[in-house]
């Protein structure tokens, strides 16, 4: 058995009014890859930001290579070869990549800097973890791929005997995850322990050696990966048995009306003759491969990006969207796949940001009916099954789950009949993804007419009553969701000439 480098036993941490740790335990070994798994608020981040010392345990031990370990800082950590990637990446765009890697480290010539000397480390380092990467480029230049193996060599060059991975493959294509795989079994080659934070099952099986569970602040258990299966990890994060089935059939009678017909529309270079037709009370998905135009398209329909040419109509009449508040006034909610940077300000409150997009329907005035806005928010957070201690709480203290939820709360308030949900599920895990299924679905029972963008076919498979699949800005194919198969949805999302309707 290989060499324990870390061990963390009875950790413990409070905030005011959240019992975040209650003792819980980790270890990880020499070279090992060990997933530390659980839904959103489960402890993952907290226990991660008391071993890198970002703030200090109540409680417990925590024993790195033999000894007491209590950082005060990252730098400490960082220092003794404890090192972090976080899931927002945390470096320099106008910079250089190799001045990102070794800046506060740079290379000298007596009291100058030594561009040459930097780069040529740089390459060096690159060529120890078999990547091709230009040392010189401005990272702004680089794939968001590119980048997060960028951030990865920055971490290495300390010489780390522990990296932590939060969730490192949201934004990679599939080629991008291998990479990063092979990087990560070359790593624990050379020795070095990872942990590994993500939501996704399927990596989890592929990647790691162990996998450790935690809920609602407590340790549930550790288990070796070959020996469970992903339901008997999903089984012990959510403390309940969740079910993926695909749907079989559409839910929506061939009498439903239009709600929304989209005709040739042109926005762009990602969108390019974009036709389709969106019923009541439909789920209609769109997939395609990371830069298909799936976004592209949905923000031309919501008015954030110019249309150029083509025509939408709503309930048969041409519109005019020049704008999302045009969107907004016929109807139409967007859920960007960036809900932090375009859905919601995270430093309002739960009920702040559900008026968002309907703050003249309360307005008194130069004042607010508060009194109106906490029962109709009151309403929605009961509704949504939103997990707050207070409509008053800030809303970058909830989970990723209850965030999205809020979202969604904001587009029903302003009573919008057609919602874009982009990327729903992304970054939340598997039992907040659950939730959302259950009430995308109940809001398409109701009545309202859902475009759900999504990157996992499993998703689109699970949601979908009929699919749109785009492929380099144009449709290529459309599906019925009976009888539509992953490998027909990537046949369709590898075609380059536009399918006859």
């Amino acid at each position: 058995m290989r060499e324990t480098v870390l061990s963390m036993t009875k950790i413990d941490k409070r905030f005011t009014g959240v019992h975040a740790l209650k003792g819980v335990n980790f270890d990880l070994r020499e070279g090992e890859i060990h997933a530390l798994v659980g839904e959103n608020g489960a402890g993952k981040s907290t226990l991660m930001k008391a071993l890198t010392g970002i703030f200090p345990k109540d409680s417990g031990e925590i024993l790195y290579l033999g000894k007491l370990f209590n950082p005060t800082g990252p730098k400490e950590a960082l220092e003794k070869g404890i090192g972090i990637i976080h899931q927002e990446l945390n470096m320099m765009d106008e910079l250089s990549v190799a001045q990102n890697i070794f800046i506060g480290r740079e290379s000298m010539t007596g009291i100058f800097l030594s561009d040459k000397k930097q780069n040529q480390r740089t390459a060096e380092l690159f060529e120890r973890l078999n990547m091709d990467i230009d040392p010189m480029i401005k990272l702004e230049k680089l794939t968001v791929g590119k980048q997060q193996m960028v951030e990865i060599a920055k971490a290495v060059s300390h010489d780390l005997r522990v990296l932590i991975l939060d969730e490192p493959t949201a934004a990679l294509t599939e080629n991008e995850i291998n990479d990063l795989f092979e990087i990560m079994r070359d790593l624990s080659a050379k020795g070095v322990g990872m942990i590994y934070i993500s939501h996704r099952m399927d990596e989890i099986g592929k990647i790691t050696d162990r996998v450790t569970v935690l809920r609602d602040g407590e340790y549930v258990g550790t288990r070796k990966t070959s020996d469970i299966s992903k339901e008997e990890i999903i089984n012990m994060m959510v403390g309940r048995v969740i079910y993926e089935n695909p749907k079989s059939e559409s839910n929506v009678p061939e009498s439903s009306p239009v709600v929304l017909e989209v005709n040739k529309l042109n926005a762009g270079k990602m969108v390019k003759d974009v036709s389709f037709k969106l019923h009541q009370g439909e789920i209609l998905g769109f997939a395609g491969l990371m830069g298909a135009g799936r976004t592209e398209t949905a923000r031309a329909i919501f008015g954030a990006d110019r249309i150029e040419s083509g025509t939408i109509k709503r309930n048969g009449k041409p519109i005019r969207i020049k704008s999302p508040m045009d969107a907004v006034d016929h109807g139409i909610g967007y859920l960007s796949e960036d809900r932090k940077r375009y859905g919601l300000a995270v430093g309002m409150s739960v009920s702040d940001n559900s008026i968002l997009a309907s703050y003249e329907m309360y307005e008194r005035g130069v004042f607010i009916h508060r009194k109106q806005v906490d029962d109709v928010v009151g309403e929605y957070v009961q509704k949504l099954k939103i997990k707050t201690p207070g409509l008053d709480q800030l809303l970058k203290n909830l989970s990723g789950g209850n965030q999205q939820k809020v979202v969604i709360a904001k587009w029903l308030i302003r009573n919008s009949d057609i919602l874009i949900f982009d990327e729903p599920t992304r970054g939340i895990d598997v039992g907040a993804k659950s939730e959302i299924y259950t009430l995308i679905n109940e809001l398409a029972k109701e009545g309202k007419s859902i475009i759900m963008i999504s990157s996992e076919l499993t998703e689109i498979l699970r949601m979908s009553d009929r699919i749109v699949v785009m492929c380099e800005g144009r449709i290529t194919g459309k599906l019925d969701i009976k009888g539509a198969s992953q490998e027909e949805i990537m046949h369709y999302a590898t075609m380059r000439n536009q399918e006859n309707d």
